[in-house]
């Protein structure tokens, strides 16, 4: 068993921003030491600790973690789109395991993901069906939250178990860091909002899924520009929890309440929830090595922009 972390921000806005030369020249060098680190790697095996932005997951059930057995890409923001090879078989037992570890999960024999899941994937190795993925959705978008306490918990029973396979296993966290794209919240939900949020009108159309993008988009390109309403990037918030991740000691995070994420560092800052279960799942496996950390905020993309590579220090 060999397991490594990739932890890396998303953004949908990617295919669209207009960024800087020397951000796109940036984050074009980063994304190929990550393309670097997973062709070195060469994993037998995949598991994507993800969000999910009312994709796939909705207010009529929203689970705090769900592991899919099946699992199929919807393809927004231009991202690819169709089912992911997902080995059922591994699943269960890994489901069973995290059950057995003594925390509650649920399971989804037809899991719908987005671009939270899907880009990193594409980026990394330019198909979604290149490896085997196991994909595990943490809530972090819809309160109320698991505290960050049951996060690494999750993460540690993960970690764990992949101790026990025969496999080289890649973990990849993707969410995060600081951000507050516009997002409606079920407490001040329009009706139109409300019914959405509940899932009770998907697939969307594609008029709608573009009219959806449409909005971001705008959204980013006002905030670029300083004049959008939104929640600014928390750029010494976002540093401060990539050194208490490379820091090993990840149990100084659990007093970071859902508020003081929300008011310091936006509403979808929640997402670096997915970040702490794969930091702790490495963690459950021995002391780690953040061997690469990129950090930039960038308006454009509406992110406190970061990626880390991790490996299990020898």
């Amino acid at each position: 068993m060999t397991v490594s972390l990739l932890a890396t921000s998303h953004s949908p806005l990617l295919p669209y921003a207009t960024l800087p030369d020397d951000v796109r020249h940036e984050l074009d060098g980063t994304f190929e030491v990550a393309r670097t680190f997973v062709r070195d790697f060469d994993a037998d095996l995949i598991v994507v600790f993800a969000p999910d932005h009312y994709n796939g997951f909705f207010y009529n059930v929203m689970p705090p973690f769900c592991l899919g057995y099946r699992a199929t890409a919807i393809g927004d923001f231009g991202t690819p789109a169709g089912s992911l090879d997902v080995p059922a078989a591994l699943v269960a037992q890994l489901a069973q395991a995290v059950l057995a570890d003594g925390v509650d999960l649920a399971v989804s024999y037809d899991m719908q993901i987005d671009h939270g899941a899907v880009q990193p994937l594409a980026m990394l190795y330019g198909d979604i069906r290149a490896k085997p993925v196991i994909p595990l959705f943490i809530n972090c978008v819809a309160p109320p939250f698991a505290p960050i306490s049951r996060i690494r918990r999750l993460g540690e029973a993960v970690g764990r178990h992949l101790d026990t396979l025969d496999a080289k296993v890649l973990i990849l966290a993707s969410g995060g860091l600081s951000h507050d794209p516009p997002m409606p919240a079920i407490a001040t939900a329009t009706p139109e909002q409300r019914t959405m949020l509940l899932g009770h009108r998907r697939p969307l159309t594609p008029e709608a899924r573009a009219a959806r993008q449409q909005r971001v988009i705008d959204a980013a390109r006002a905030f670029a520009a300083g004049t959008a309403s939104i929640h600014d990037l928390a750029p010494v918030w976002d540093r401060k929890f990539l050194a208490a991740l490379a820091s090993g000691e990840l149990d100084q995070l659990d007093s970071w309440t859902t508020d003081e994420i929300t008011r310091i560092a936006g509403n979808s800052a929640h997402e670096i929830r997915t970040w702490i279960a794969g930091y702790a799942a490495m963690s459950a496996l021995g002391p780690y090595t953040v061997t690469n950390s990129y950090y930039r905020p960038i308006k454009e993309l509406i992110a406190g922009f970061a990626l880390t590579t991790v490996t299990i220090r020898r």
